[in-house]
């Protein structure tokens, strides 16, 4: 909580004793706070602005929650996370995993091996896009066939990841556990293919099909999670393990595999930078995340906390 005293030198003897004024509490109208990592809290440089540091440590200096929402691994999603300077959960892989800085596990929400064997199958096309990620630190994380046609959409991280890799063909053959998501990535008009396949696939009851788009860099990720699983089931978990209402969650994102996250807190800002088509959702736009979009939407929400204290 943040405390706001006023203090008076001592009166002369003379003068009139004046009413003491109790110290006010500022309260957020807010408890918990879920902020996506890629296109929001990270800015085109791929950092995190000084402005938006400084306005999400304001918000835990207060009492607010702050949890992450991403789609990225845990172990990728971690290096952003440790930057904040305070203990956090993170929600990874666009919810199927909720865990600790520290690796304290509080759900996992994997992908039936025998249902990614069916989308193996189903998606044959694009065993060049396909990938594997498991719930593990060691190489075998993340599985792929071969990195030909990856290498020309997602070369970063490939490259950053690259540790954690492990070629199995077929691709199947890494599935002697649950993984925790498929992954198909490519140019935009490759996976609008994919898109279709998946659509076709009569997978429709046992999975859940999340995509994120780059138009600037021409780069479609599909993930496919397990049935109900999403940033927002994760979000919906979290807060009602916390006791709070979903009109007290703020939640900003920028892209398609935010929407459940943005459509279950009662305070959702979409970022400036995100496409246009999710600007006329009804969710407040703050600024893009070159411009400290995440600063503005938090000092928004606790400015207007502190009006009339």
């Amino acid at each position: 909580m943040r405390f706001c005293a006023l203090y008076h030198a001592a009166p002369a003897a003379t003068e009139p004793v004046p009413q003491v004024l109790k110290s006010q509490v500022v309260t957020p109208s807010i408890r918990l706070l879920a902020i996506d990592i890629d296109g929001t809290v990270l800015n085109p440089d791929f950092v995190i602005s000084k402005a938006d540091l400084a306005a999400i440590r304001r918000a835990h200096d207060v009492g607010v929650e702050v949890v992450l929402g991403t789609g990225r691994r845990h172990t990728f999603a971690l290096p952003i996370a440790q930057q904040f300077g305070f203990d956090l959960w993170v929600m990874s892989s666009n919810g199927a995993i909720t865990r600790s800085l520290a690796g304290e596990t509080f759900h996992r929400d994997l992908l039936p091996a025998e249902t990614c064997r069916k989308l193996c199958a189903a998606m044959k096309e694009f065993r060049g896009n396909t990938v594997l990620t498991f719930d593990t630190e060691n190489k075998g994380a993340i599985v792929l066939e071969h990195m030909d046609e990856l290498a020309t959409v997602i070369q970063r991280w490939l490259e950053k990841n690259l540790r954690y890799i492990d070629f199995v063909i077929p691709i199947e053959t890494s599935l002697t556990t649950d993984p925790v998501q498929a992954m198909f990535c490519g140019p935009l008009a490759r996976m609008q293919e994919a898109l279709a396949g998946l659509a076709a696939s009569g997978l429709e009851k046992e999975i859940t099909i999340l995509r994120t788009e780059y138009p600037r860099r021409d780069l479609t990720i599909v993930d496919v999670l397990n049935t109900g699983c999403s940033k927002g089931h994760a979000l919906k978990r979290w807060a009602d393990h916390r006791g709070i209402s979903r009109e007290q969650v703020m939640a900003i994102g920028d892209n398609y595999n935010d929407v459940e996250m943005l459509a279950f807190a009662g305070r959702p800002f979409i970022m400036g930078n995100a496409p246009a088509e999710l600007h006329n959702r009804g969710w407040t736009v703050t600024l893009s995340n070159a411009d400290n979009g995440v600063a503005a939407a938090i000092e928004q929400v606790l400015d207007d906390a502190s009006v009339g204290v």
